[in-house]
């Protein structure tokens, strides 16, 4: 695998597909997770292929004590904190996949089996993002991808990818993003439009 820099674990997978998975957390471990933030996480079974995602949604489930903090009238600072900092409160982060690492190669399809129930999850660190996409063929996996919020997870996953690399690189990376999702949206320009308006490389 690439040399990476060990990134702190964000949670355990609680139900996954070859097309994505929902990791579970705690409500103050959501700090480093972001919309569209590159993760992995490596079968537990099969520990040569690390799964690489993008996380599209980030949900947190109330419980009957939220419910009752939210219709007091004036709700204590104390008890917010408290709910906040010390209970369980659940964090569900779903993540679609767009692809895998296997002995140092990148794929940029569907993986072959889904990580297992409580594989942990990592964010991948910026050699990983750089080694992912150095191709571009992910993004057509995003496009037809159902149920996700396509054009804002592209983009952000794009602005994800060029912050990993020197600054000097950025611009030429988004550029080559552009050209890349202009062939593949030649037959859709307000959504081309669009993308290309979110990831204003400019």
């Amino acid at each position: 695998m690439t040399e990476q820099t060990q990134q702190p674990v964000i949670g355990s997978v609680l139900r996954a597909s070859t097309v994505g998975f929902v990791c579970g957390t705690r409500s103050q471990d959501i700090n480093q997770p972001s919309f569209g933030a590159f993760v992995r996480t490596r079968h537990g079974q099969y520990g040569d292929i690390d799964v690489i995602g993008l996380i599209h949604e980030i949900s947190i489930d109330d419980d009957p004590l939220v419910r009752q903090l939210i219709l007091a009238n004036n709700m204590p600072t104390a008890a917010a904190r408290d709910q906040r900092e010390n209970r369980m409160v659940p964090v569900e982060i779903s993540v679609v996949n767009v692809g895998f690492i296997q002995y140092d190669t990148v794929y940029q399809t569907l993986p072959p089996r889904p990580p297992l129930s409580l594989d942990p999850v990592q964010l991948c660190d910026a050699d990983t993002i750089l080694h992912f996409t150095r191709g571009l063929d992910f993004l057509r996996l995003v496009l037809n991808a159902s149920d996700v919020p396509t054009e804002e997870l592209l983009a952000a996953s794009l602005l994800h990818a060029a912050d990993a690399r020197p600054a000097s690189e950025r611009y030429t990376f988004l550029v080559q993003a552009g050209r890349r999702l202009a062939g593949l949206l030649s037959h859709d320009l307000l959504r081309l439009q669009h993308l290309l308006k979110l990831i204003n490389p400019a």
